[in-house]
Order: structure tokens, then sequence, then C-alpha cells
């Protein structure tokens, strides 16, 4: 199947590692003209000199915080001088510490909010009318699980999340006359640096072996293991795609069945 996504401009957040490299990898194999960014220059430098020697695609690299208007600001800026407009946009961040929801003080909650919520919102904004300019666009925000299901010990990240996932939706509907479609991405547990952390982080609080915990969640995974990156940035590409025209508003879980909800 062609996905259409050839010469498309497609800007990915956080993209030096983990399901943003993912996205932005396959987007470039697809032909499509990637901006990519993370906060550390020498990692996203690297990350992108990577995709273009094992794709041979068209990569521009840019280092930003999405916390920092000014960055993002920045980044979509340099993005509009190189390609001269944008498609398709995934937005991505890192994730806020773990915890309980009464552990934390109002600067970790505002730190939380910028890094996830407003992040979203403020790249959105400045994509969306480069969009409209060209006819339409896709955009995709990761979610989480939690969504759904939310994880003990990731208050922070249960609740900014259920707020992304309520911005999707609501964009989806105020976009869809501006043939701007926007879907919404749930990984499960993908091996990443920050799955790798987190069953860290579980394993020292119940006392047990990493290797033990690890485990344990794959035992309650249907498809009984974690999932690799490249499973769910070829979803990520679909959602993006023309291949998925008619589809917005919708939520997608990339899981290996681990969500058990009917809806």
């Amino acid at each position: 199947m062609d996905l259409g996504l050839r010469n498309k401009v497609a800007m990915v957040a956080g993209a030096s590692r983990g399901l943003g490299y993912a996205v932005a990898r396959t987007l470039a194999a697809e032909g499509a003209l990637v901006s990519m960014s993370s906060r550390d220059a020498d990692s996203i430098s690297a990350a992108a000199q990577r995709i273009q020697r094992e794709t041979g695609g068209t990569v521009l690299a840019v280092a930003a915080d999405v916390q920092s208007p000014g960055e993002i600001a920045h980044w979509h800026q340099i993005t509009l001088d190189r390609f001269e407009g944008i498609d398709l946009l995934y937005t991505n961040s890192g994730g806020p510490p773990p915890g309980s929801a009464l552990s934390f003080d109002d600067a970790a909650w505002q730190r939380a909010f910028e890094l996830l919520l407003m992040s979203a919102v403020r790249l959105i904004r400045l994509a969306a009318p480069s969009m409209n300019m060209r006819g339409g666009g896709g955009i995709v925000l990761p979610t989480s699980s939690s969504i759904k299901e939310p994880i003990p010990n990731l208050a922070l990240s249960n609740i900014l999340r259920a707020a992304v996932s309520s911005l999707a939706k609501t964009l989806a509907i105020e976009l869809a006359p501006k043939h701007i479609r926007v879907n919404q991405l749930i990984p499960g547990r993908i091996v990443t640096d920050r799955l790798r952390e987190l069953d860290e982080a579980t394993s020292k609080r119940l006392g047990i072996p990493v290797e033990e915990q690890k485990q344990r969640m794959e035992s309650s995974i249907p498809l009984g293991r974690y999932g690799d990156p490249q499973e769910f940035a070829n979803a990520a590409a679909f959602l993006l795609s023309d291949a998925a025209s008619y589809i917005t508003g919708a939520t997608l879980q990339v899981d290996g069945g681990l969500l058990r909800g009917v809806i």
C-alpha cells in the first residue's frame, strides 16, 4: 500500500530516541521530508544523521525543548524556512516523574502541564495554519494506556495525558472543516528507555528484581511480549498518511491486547 507520504513535510517532536525516533525514521523511509527535534542538539543531530544514512531520506534536525514556547516557535520557523510548509505533525515529549497524586507540589504539577499538554497545544496552534493553507493535514498525539486505565504511581502522567486525549478529540471536531485530521495513538508496553526506567522504578518500589518485574508485565499482555518501537511507528505513519483519509477523532491502541475494555 502506498501511504501517500512522499514529499509531505512532517514535524516530529521528541525524536532523538524511543518512539519519536521510530516515527521520524519510518516517515523518512516512506519519503516524507522530516523536521525532527529534541532538547539535546548533539543527540538530535546524531539521530538525524543515522536516519539519513539508513533511509536516504531528507531530514532536518533542530534542538528544541517543547516545554519552551520560544523554542517551539523557533523550530516551527526553521521548518517553514527549509520546507515552505507543514503537512504532518507528531506531538511528543518525555514523561513526568512517577509518584502518587498528593506527593507532588504545585511546581511539579505545572511542569507536567507544560510538558504534556501545553507542548501539544502550542505545536498544533503553530502548525495548523500551514496545513490549512496546503489543503489539509494529519496530526497524531501519542497518549498512554493510562487514559483508559490509570497506572499505579504515575499520577501526573495519568491526569495530564487524559487532558491530551480530550484535546485530541476536541481538535478533531474543530479542525475537520479544514481537512486536518487529528487522532491519538496509545502505546502499550513498548521497549524504550522510558519503559526501562519505569520498570526499574517499579521493581525498586516493590523490592523485586527488574527482570521479574518485566516478566510480570509481559504475562499481563495477551500477545505475551513487549512491543517493538517499529510496530508503534507503523501505526503512527498510517494515521498520518492519506491511507487514513477518513479517520479522525480516533484512538488506536498499539498494546498487544493489554487493554481489556470493550470501548
